[in-house]
């Protein structure tokens, strides 16, 4: 708390007048800042009027001002890409009308092609899928051959450019029932179903597991979309579940989780926030990964 001292005294130590406010016993001195501190402080002020006045600085109704200069780095950006596009002009209109067959049929097509997807794919999949497209969980590794809405060139592009729930009209919409929260399956029949799930990808079940009752329980409610070997259904995006892929986690709490409460993640669709060159370039990049089929 700060007490009240005399305004003016003599400090003996450092030789300076004090302000007259005290806290515990310590007194402030009158101690000015620096000159060279204050005239860059000053400075600072004239640069950032300055800066007001030459460079797009200040936010209008709808639009801004746009300074003496009408200068923006985005403007320069936008030169830069119009640069790229007249050097790229040809090969991207030749990529935007060729089909997917053709691209792969020309050597310097599917090279920028791959190189084009590679860049896009970093800039706007990396994220949910990783950089090396390796996936984490919940989104799928595209390296291997394990595809929910099928591998082929065709069938890349059209979840590229509609996306999985995406609420685009064409868009893939199956998804996993919740089976638990809807109340068609009971606490101990949706462990049965977890473990016999597990059993079919050789994984270790609970002791005492009753693989018949299990069996039972997935024919009556789980081939419809699985089929009857269990190995999916790509018009549904029903995973395989006898190759030891998991999209979300293969222990038993995990796959109980999945039958309970289900599952419907969202792929968005990228048709009109890419042109149609860029959505090619991005199913052959990913078709070339290892995974496509």
């Amino acid at each position: 708390m700060a007490d009240h001292a005399p305004h003016g005294e003599l400090d003996k130590v450092t030789g300076r007048t004090t302000t007259g406010h005290e806290w515990d016993g310590i007194q402030e001195l009158n101690t000015p800042l620096p000159r060279w501190w204050v005239w860059t402080f000053y400075a600072t002020i004239v640069w950032s009027i300055a800066y007001w006045i030459v460079y797009p600085a200040w936010p209008l109704v709808k639009d801004h001002t746009t300074g003496w200069f009408n200068y923006s780095s985005r403007a320069d950006v936008a030169v830069e890409l119009a640069k790229l596009d007249a050097i790229r002009g040809g090969k991207m209109a030749a990529l935007s009308t060729a089909s997917l067959e053709d691209i792969q049929k020309d050597p310097a097509l599917l090279a920028m092609a791959r190189a084009k997807g590679k860049a896009v794919f970093g800039d706007n999949c990396a994220p949910c899928h990783g950089t090396g497209a390796t996936g984490s969980k919940g989104f799928p590794n595209l390296n291997d051959d394990d595809w929910l809405w099928g591998g082929s060139l065709d069938q890349i592009m059209k979840t590229i450019r509609f996306g999985a729930r995406s609420g685009h009209a064409e868009a893939h919409e199956g998804q996993m029932l919740a089976f638990g929260k809807e109340g068609v399956l009971k606490p101990d029949e949706i462990v049965a179903v977890a473990n016999y799930v597990r059993s079919l990808s050789g994984l270790p079940t609970r002791p005492g597991f009753d693989k018949a009752a299990g069996e039972k329980l997935f024919t009556e409610n789980c081939v419809a979309c699985h089929g009857e070997d269990a190995k999916g259904n790509p018009e549904l995006g029903a995973p395989n579940l006898t190759d030891k892929i998991w999209l979300y986690g293969s222990d038993e709490a995990t796959i109980i989780e999945t039958v309970t409460n289900g599952r419907a993640g969202v792929m968005p669709s990228w048709e009109g926030r890419l042109d149609t060159g860029t959505i090619k370039a991005m199913a052959v990049y990913v078709h070339s990964l290892g995974g496509g089929k």
